[in-house]
């Protein structure tokens, strides 16, 4: 007697155990990222101009305050100017290029320092728990109360704008999400083996948080960090923008924007070009944001 012919029932090219696939063999997490890869290439290539322009380019364009008042508000690719003037005759291009500086130094500068500040909380709270951990979650919900924007007006309202008062107030005021974060990713840690294994051996809970719980946030950590920058480049534009950011004397890209809004029906190049680079700056950031969650984080392509 034949045996019978049982249907084969394993996977091929085509469908996987898990289910369709793609038809060339590859799982559907290795197609996301391959999707992935063409706006990653560009944000990269973006930022990574922005960030050269940031370091050089003060070198390969004119003196940004320099006035020409016989050329104001000339159009875009007029001779000596390739983006135009604006309303004093100073270079659109120049200030731009000094905008991206002013906007980098602030936005890495500014998001490290809430880094310092909101790890140290976080680690600390969700380590030793009890009253530290409650003393810090309230202080924590207390900066929850304050609209970051609204607080950093105030202070530097009554300090004085400056590019370190920017930068201070901005870091000062936006380390509630690393705080937050990592507490929670501190207490999932806490009770694994190694932890009691180095609690066991006596070592000192200092070296404990520094040695073995900082090292495990990384992923987190890099990740808000990254998002953050594009936050605070955003919190600067709108405090120059409002005036009260880093002095009027320094060319900024929200300080051009309130320059620009007042020739938008006359001379649109003033705050398209300005808004333009603001835009694709904080756009490109929170894609790169996007990756580095993703290459930290494995289940975000299990869905």
């Amino acid at each position: 007697m034949n045996a019978t012919a049982l249907p084969d029932l394993s996977p091929t090219h085509a469908e996987s155990a898990d289910g369709p696939g793609p038809a060339d063999g590859s799982s559907p997490s290795v197609d996301r990222r391959r999707r992935l890869d063409v706006p990653l290439l560009a944000s990269g290539a973006f930022l990574a101009l922005v960030v050269l322009l940031a370091l050089i380019g003060p070198l390969l364009v004119d003196d940004p305050g320099e006035q020409d008042l016989l050329q104001r508000l000339s159009p875009p690719g007029t001779d000596g100017h390739l983006l135009g003037t604006d309303q004093l005759g100073r270079d659109v291009l120049a200030r731009l290029v000094i905008g991206s500086r002013i906007s980098v130094l602030v936005g890495v500068t500014a998001a490290l320092l809430s880094g310092v500040i909101g790890s140290m909380i976080g680690i600390m709270a969700g380590y030793m728990g009890g009253w530290t951990d409650r003393l810090l979650m309230r202080l924590t919900d207390v900066q929850l109360a304050f609209p970051t924007l609204l607080l950093a007006l105030a202070v530097i309202g009554f300090v004085g704008p400056s590019l370190a008062t920017v930068i201070v107030v901005l870091g000062i005021t936006g380390w509630v999400s690393y705080a937050r974060v990592l507490r929670s990713e501190v207490l999932s840690l806490r009770t694994r083996e190694f932890v009691e294994a180095a609690q066991v051996m006596g070592v000192p809970a200092h070296r404990i948080m520094i040695r073995h719980m900082l090292p495990n946030v990384t992923g987190p950590l890099a990740t808000i960090l990254t998002l953050q920058v594009g936050t605070v480049i955003l919190a600067e534009a709108a405090l120059s923008f409002l005036g009260l950011g880093i002095p009027a004397t320094i060319a900024t890209w929200g300080s051009m924007l309130a320059d620009g809004q007042l020739y938008m029906g006359t001379a649109w190049w003033l705050a398209v070009f300005p808004g333009t680079a603001l835009l694709l700056t904080v756009l490109s950031i929170n894609i790169a944001g996007d990756a580095v969650r993703d290459r930290f984080d494995p289940r975000t392509y299990t869905s």
